[in-house]
């Protein structure tokens, strides 16, 4: 990962929502709130390209435990089949609280993030039928729904970015999910750690960092972006 000297380097700040975060959100990540100082801080820099996204979930979205019969948020898991091709691509997906549901408060992001710094807003799980943790896409490829792709790769592409910076919630699911399909699309990606937090704790810090080290997605501190990416500002 050589020639950072001559990068175009963009943000991607992930669903920092409401609904994620304490005091009262109903699928809040420990500390969540406890990252936009350094998001701020990131937001200063002069980043070619500054976005945010948002979960932007119907109010029956197939993510949400209270979509099932009989499923139980955070310990029940179901099997999502892609719709264009429903006796093939499938995957087995965890279940949650109601969260990020369009026109909630709980969709909002938070209003401490100097939100007038982003370029734009990216919105993603859109579409009821599937789970989408990255902002690029869901997971169903073949064929892919054109309904769970989101404008993010686009944004990237005509901004002529070579590096992502990644932040956000949560770490274990879409900022992992995120960052894994940055690198597989193409760009140098980076994670700071420090302005992300887990659903799963260690355990999912755990296992984060194993999948980074086989993705080749670089692990760094705010101090390592400034020191590298924006060296002397």
């Amino acid at each position: 990962m050589s020639n950072l000297e001559e990068a175009n380097v963009a943000l991607l700040v992930v669903d920092v929502q409401e609904d994620f975060c304490p005091p009262n959100g109903s699928l809040a990540v420990k500390e969540g709130r406890d990252i936009v100082p350094t998001i701020n801080q990131l937001l200063s820099l002069p980043f070619k390209l500054k976005l945010a996204t948002k979960d932007h979930h119907p109010p029956n979205h197939i993510s949400f435990a209270s979509s099932h019969s009989g499923k139980q948020p955070f310990t029940s898991f179901i099997t999502i089949r892609n719709p264009l091709d429903p006796s093939g691509e499938y995957y087995e997906s965890r279940l949650w609280p109601d969260h990020c549901i369009v026109g909630t408060k709980g969709n909002e992001l938070l209003p401490e993030l100097d939100s007038d710094k982003f370029d734009e807003v990216v919105l993603k799980g859109c579409d009821a039928r599937v789970e989408m943790y990255s902002a690029f896409r869901s997971p169903l490829r073949n064929p892919p729904l054109d309904t769970a792709v989101s404008k993010l790769q686009e944004l990237l592409k005509n901004s002529e970015i070579t590096d992502v910076v990644i932040v956000g919630l949560a770490g274990d699911y879409c900022v992992k999910s995120s960052a894994i399909d940055s690198a597989e699309l193409g760009w140098r990606t980076w994670v700071v750690g420090e302005a992300t937090r887990y659903v799963d704790g260690e355990t999912g810090i755990e296992e984060t960092k194993k999948v980074y080290e086989e993705k080749g997605v670089g692990l760094v501190s705010f101090q390592w972006v400034k020191e590298h990416l924006f060296p002397g500002f």
